[in-house]
């Protein structure tokens, strides 16, 4: 494990760095490192999760639309006092198709154990309740959840989507992207070298070499392909503070399947 360990969660908001602890994905100017744009609205559960200052919204993390009122997402996205929106078959964040859906946040849940603090002790999940149900189409759909409890084995293929930034401190792509993030099994990932004891079992993780997720995509799905399908396996996390794409530093996601029974809890 590092001895100096420095993690960084990847929003848009984009709080103090702080040494020992993970770097949030969340920057309204990051996005995924290396891949490349996504075809429009070919990831159609995938939202914007948008923050208001002034009169204006500004783009801070991803999510995923689970049901028409409900989106899931990162609780570091959420844990501040804001005003939010979601914009729902969204591709560039610049320009409006006629394919987008703007509805307000009306209530957020955040689970009970996540703590700002201590980003490693995982639970970085939030629900969303929608002011209104999404009208589901070619460009907004459902995302597929795994079943509780499944874990994915290595090298399963997966992609991160968001509009975070393309490389470590790099400017703002309005367009979404896509990059392929293989699943890193915990074995591996919690390996000395790797990200040792700071991965716990109930997260995820996907890359390790040249791609990555980065600041602008936290809360946003990792989609992993099984059985021809693809399942939201994962909730953007946190990378490494020494960079987005350090080599063995995965991005790391929240475990969908080790949080159905609490996101049933609230939605039933």
């Amino acid at each position: 494990m590092l001895r100096i360990l420095v993690l960084s969660c990847l929003a848009a908001l984009a709080v103090a760095e702080l040494e020992h602890q993970p770097r949030y994905l969340e920057d309204s100017i990051q996005r995924v490192v290396g891949g490349g744009v996504a075809s429009p609205n070919s990831w159609p559960w995938q939202i914007s999760l948008q923050y208001q200052s002034g009169s204006s919204f500004y783009h801070t993390c991803g999510g995923s639309l689970i049901r028409a009122g409900w989106v899931m997402t990162a609780a570091h996205c959420v844990d501040s006092s804001r005003n939010y929106r979601v914009v729902l078959g969204e591709h560039d964040l610049n320009s409006n198709s006629g394919r987008e859906q703007i509805i307000s946040v009306s209530q957020i849940y955040i689970h009970s154990n996540w703590a700002s603090s201590n980003v490693a002790n995982g639970y970085d999940i939030a629900l969303l309740r929608l002011s209104s149900n999404a009208a589901l189409n070619s460009y907004v759909q459902l995302a597929s959840l795994p079943p509780s409890g499944q874990v994915l084995p290595h090298n399963n293929p997966c992609y991160i989507t968001g509009w975070g930034r393309t490389s470590t401190g790099g400017s703002l792509s309005a367009q979404l992207k896509q990059a392929y993030l293989p699943v890193v099994d915990h074995a591996t990932c919690s390996s000395n070298g790797w990200w040792g004891s700071t991965v716990k079992t109930t997260m995820v993780c996907g890359g390790g070499g040249n791609e990555s997720g980065c600041n602008g995509d936290s809360g946003g799905p990792l989609n992993c392909q099984v059985n021809g399908q693809y399942y939201v396996h994962g909730i953007t996390s946190f990378v490494s503070g020494l960079g987005c794409n350090y080599y063995q530093k995965p991005t790391v996601f929240t475990r969908v399947s080790a949080y159905i029974s609490w996101m049933n809890s609230i939605l039933n």
